[in-house]
């Protein structure tokens, strides 16, 4: 029993002390890879860019569709994870009520699908690069490892993919068509968007006025 015992502490301690190290080393370089473009059977085609080389557009987008409160939690929008928990609760599983923090811990150090064990480390890794990273290393490594189309990650192979320029130069149209496809990048036509991918564009496009007026990305450009 001590001997099992011994061995789940070591355990923990050598998966805090690398989790830790790999946060660290994630502020200040680029993501090589994650688990998700590993097992693509599409390839890879990524480029990663520095936040100040994706235009606002983007950024602002990305808040619009994915997570309005971006700049006012702690990396947990807790009021989205109990409606999500009591619209679950007969299937026993969360689904829904991630942030873009969630996002970018699951997309960087863990896999796709549910589980509560995934979704507890998740809320580690979203513990330690709130802590760690800040408000704009999120948005800026969300943004280069999310998958935007088939086989492709980022914002920068998306905007290339999609209308042959970088994303540094994104119109408000062109970033809400690329933040509608999010969830759902292999199966939401970016390029020729119509049904609910073409409305939710357009909801996305009307919403980035509002981040822009309501300055609900400040944190990302402090």
């Amino acid at each position: 029993m001590l001997r099992v015992l011994r061995f789940l502490v070591w355990t923990l301690v050598w998966f805090v002390g690398l989790s830790l190290a790999f946060v660290v080393l994630y502020r200040f370089v680029p993501v090589p890879v994650t688990a998700t473009m590993l097992i693509d059977g599409n390839g890879i085609t990524k480029d990663w860019e520095s936040l100040g080389r994706i235009d606002r557009n983007m950024v602002r987008a990305a808040i619009a569709g994915e997570d309005g409160k971006f700049c006012q939690h702690d990396g947990f929008d807790r009021e989205a994870i109990e409606k999500a928990i009591k619209r679950n609760a007969r299937g026993g599983r969360i689904r829904g009520g991630s942030t873009i923090s969630q996002q970018t811990a699951k997309n960087v150090f863990l896999w796709q699908g549910g589980g509560y064990f995934r979704k507890g480390l998740e809320a580690w890794f979203t513990f330690l690069i709130e802590n760690i990273w800040g408000k704009r290393r999120i948005m800026e490594v969300y943004l280069n490892v999310a998958e935007t189309g088939i086989g492709t990650y980022g914002a920068e192979a998306g905007a290339q993919r999609y209308f042959g320029h970088s994303a540094a130069r994104l119109s408000p149209a062109e970033a809400a068509r690329m933040a509608a496809a999010l969830p759902l990048p292999k199966e939401r036509d970016v390029q020729h968007p119509s049904g609910f991918t073409r409305r939710y564009g357009n909801t996305i496009q009307a919403r980035i006025g509002v981040v822009r007026r309501d300055e609900l990305d400040a944190c990302v450009y402090d």
